[in-house]
């Protein structure tokens, strides 16, 4: 696990900033709400809103650590599939090799072997 230090808060939270950023731009339709997030505009103290805010963030953060635990999951077990189909087709290859070696073996016979009338 990850030892939170002030720089690694700064750096998560700029990075959160800068995906709210790209979301909002990306979509300038009307607001939607996410499960698990506090409205934070309701809080007339500065420290509780901070406070909020940084609750937010957090859960975002979770959120993201999620997804990403999840993709790395899929994208290994797709791997472990790629690598299995893999060995596979190896196998498979031999097979037709050998098979076709045999068959050109009997094509040889066949055809060095005298004819009857």
């Amino acid at each position: 696990m990850r030892r939170r230090t002030p720089g690694n808060r700064r750096l998560a939270i700029a990075r959160l900033a800068a995906a709210a950023l790209a979301v909002c731009a990306a979509a300038p339709g009307h607001a939607q709400d996410v499960r698990g997030l506090e409205v934070c505009t309701a809080e007339k103290q500065m420290e509780r809103r901070t406070s909020c805010l940084q609750a937010n963030t957090e859960f975002l953060q979770g959120v993201i650590d999620r997804n990403a635990r999840d993709a790395r999951q899929k994208l290994d077990a797709a791997a472990k599939e790629l690598a299995a189909a893999r060995t596979e087709i190896g196998a498979l290859k031999a097979a037709l090799a050998a098979t076709q070696a045999r068959l050109e073996k009997l094509e040889k016979t066949e055809n060095s072997a005298p004819r009857a009338k």
